[in-house]
């Protein structure tokens, strides 16, 4: 019997580097995955039913919306039993550059929305007394990379989530984790870094305390641990897979 076998997952962001390693990494161990991406992306539906998973076209902008179309899906699928939180909002620029709006427009993406999904999805998951969340956090909540204040506050406040509803959610058979990750070599690091993606890669190795860098296979291969009964007693925790990140500033910065 494979790992996941019948599992139902609802992963957010599941179209960028990293979600696409989970959806196929989970569909491979015989979970049905569904994708909540944004409505405006270009050929999700397309691209997810490459991957063979469902696609829930969502904007987590305006979560009322976002809650009732997860709420439609829940009554076609019967429930989730795994959420993976994954989808984000990033900018990287001096603190005083942000506006108020920008500031909450990644609160809201980055941690209102996980709290959004989890009240949602856990009602399923209590009513069947087992479950798993899991909530993507980031090595920058270490503090030492300049130009992220609302997305590393945004973090802050999942991070919190997570141990918080732990807690709640542990006495009906759900763990919530965080998961958080460092640099991973992704399509969006190519896009941003282009000609010096060779001398991003070459410092970030030089922060890390393993000379290698990580792919997104390597999340996709813990966030499957996390949410199998393997890891049935590990809860509230956020658990670093980042090479042994130890910090510095990126170049020119």
């Amino acid at each position: 019997m494979l790992k996941h076998e019948g599992k139902k997952v609802l992963l957010t962001g599941g179209l960028g580097s990293l979600g696409q390693a989970q959806v196929m990494k989970l569909k491979d161990e015989g979970a049905l995955v569904t994708i909540l991406e944004r409505p405006d992306i270009d050929d999700g539906l397309v691209r997810a039913e490459e991957l063979g998973a469902n696609f829930l076209p969502c904007d987590l902008n305006d979560l009322e919306k976002a809650r009732q179309h997860v709420l439609n899906a829940i009554e076609q699928a019967g429930g989730f039993d795994i959420l993976i939180n994954n989808a984000a909002l990033i900018i990287n620029r001096p603190y005083d550059s942000f506006t108020l709006q920008e500031y909450e427009d990644q609160i809201r993406v980055n941690s209102s929305a996980a709290f959004a999904m989890t009240t949602v999805c856990a009602e399923h998951m209590k009513a069947k007394g087992w479950g798993r969340i899991i909530n993507f956090t980031s090595v920058t909540l270490k503090g030492m990379i300049d130009g992220y204040v609302p997305y590393v506050a945004s973090k802050g406040a999942l991070l919190g989530q997570t141990v918080t509803l732990a807690r709640e959610l542990g006495r009906h058979g759900i763990t919530v984790n965080g998961v958080s990750p460092g640099a991973v070599v992704s399509e969006a690091e190519a896009r941003v870094f282009g000609e010096k993606a060779g001398e991003y890669s070459d410092w970030v190795i030089e922060q890390q305390c393993l000379k290698l860098r990580i792919k997104p296979t390597d999340i996709a291969d813990l966030v499957s641990f996390l949410v199998s009964d393997d890891a049935r007693v590990i809860t509230g925790q956020n658990i670093g897979i980042d090479g042994g990140w130890q910090g510095g500033r990126a170049p020119g910065t």
